[in-house]
């Protein structure tokens, strides 16, 4: 059982990010679908935050009600911008880039995300960087990589992948009506959306170090989203009341799961993992859900694969995957902080014998040296 257990503790984050892949890739797959019926993406994004907030602040207020720490006017404005950052500026930039691309392309344009989380890491000193260290060079050298292939999967369409389920000419239309393909403008807008998103990764992460309340920090982005969100809706979508009417369809299935799955749950576990791992460490797996979305799309809403595009992909891949290999090879900081303090406790209360044969121990809490009985 202890040995069980030990390999959990030691796996567990590796579960968690591989389990947010998934979310991921299935939100862009139900988004996609609804954006292709016509609802607006910055009315989503309102839905999606007001149905996160309904669901994790009864969880944030029973259970974080004797860790909350007090609010100050510092950790407000930091929340203000954390709401602006991912629910409101990125999201709506995501979706916006979506409408113009696919969803394989969008999930595969994400993966600049770790290339930018990493430059942030670097600046705001999350993540130490050695170039004589062999690891360091491995993170530059695959942040380098993974750009180049978004570059090189934007610009290379190349041959069509003629796959037997994407064949039909009615489904690809289905697939692909109300929208326009404009893969330039589309991979702007996400890119443009992954560089907030880092923003808000790495703000997080600095957040979490002076509200480390992740359940009452994930309730309030949701908040200040839905609100900011809400005023960029009513100023983008003026003058069209009917874009708010949502039934029991797509529409409403897309802003439940992204509520649910992609901001609640996808804050919180985030920030529980950036804690003692850090934030590249987070966004190191997107090219799963990369992999994930290409293949369900083609399936689900019979997207065309093209050969430049799977290139492009394999290589962003390589590139994070370097960045992974030199992340693993850091020791995170807390477990070595934890080892350093073991240490140091060994040292202070390891026994001394002493020439009347008597164990002297320390006291910590006092630092006083005491007797105890007689050394056998």
């Amino acid at each position: 059982m202890d040995h069980l257990a030990k390999v959990f503790a030691q796996t567990r984050a590796f579960v968690a990010v591989i389990v947010l892949q998934f979310g991921f890739a299935g939100m862009a797959l139900i988004t996609k679908f609804a954006l292709n019926q016509g609802m607006s993406q910055h009315v989503l994004v309102v839905y999606r935050h007001a149905i996160a907030t309904l669901v994790i602040a009864p969880f944030a207020i029973v259970f974080d009600r004797k860790i909350r720490p007090k609010m100050t006017l510092s950790i407000f404005i930091k929340i203000l911008l954390l709401g602006l950052l991912e629910p409101v500026l990125d999201q709506n930039l995501f979706y916006g880039g979506m409408k113009y691309t696919s969803a394989t392309f969008t999930s595969a344009m994400c993966n600049v995300l770790p290339a930018f989380a990493f430059i942030f890491a670097w600046i705001f000193k999350l993540e130490k960087v050695n170039m004589r260290n062999s690891r360091s060079q491995a993170k530059l050298i695959g942040t380098v990589v993974t750009v180049g292939g978004a570059m090189l999967l934007t610009l290379m369409n190349g041959a069509k992948l003629r796959l037997p389920w994407t064949n039909s000419d009615h489904h690809q239309v289905s697939s692909t009506a109300g929208t326009q393909q404009h893969p330039i403008r589309g991979a702007l807008m996400i890119t443009l959306g992954c560089f907030c998103w880092a923003s808000f990764i790495v703000l997080q992460a600095i957040t979490l170090k002076s509200y480390p309340a992740e359940l009452s920090l994930t309730a309030l982005i949701c908040l200040v989203g839905t609100i900011e969100g809400t005023i960029v809706a009513v100023v983008a979508d003026a003058g069209d009341a009917s874009v708010w009417y949502i039934h029991f369809d797509s529409k409403l299935l897309a802003a439940v799961y992204s509520g649910v799955v992609c901001s609640g749950f996808a804050y919180y576990v985030q920030g529980m993992i950036m804690r003692s791992r850090g934030p590249v460490f987070v966004t190191a797996f997107n090219p799963l859900s990369t992999v994930i979305v290409a293949i369900l799309s083609s399936f689900i809403l019979s997207e065309t694969l093209y050969l430049g595009r799977v290139i492009g992909a394999i290589v962003i891949v390589i590139g994070l995957y370097m960045v992974l290999w030199g992340k693993s090879q850091d020791q995170p900081l807390s477990s070595l902080s934890i080892e350093t303090q073991e240490s140091n406790d060994l040292k202070m209360i390891s026994p001394t014998k002493v020439s009347n044969q008597e164990l002297v121990v320390l006291d910590l809490p006092s630092n006083k040296v005491t007797p105890t009985d007689e050394y056998v």
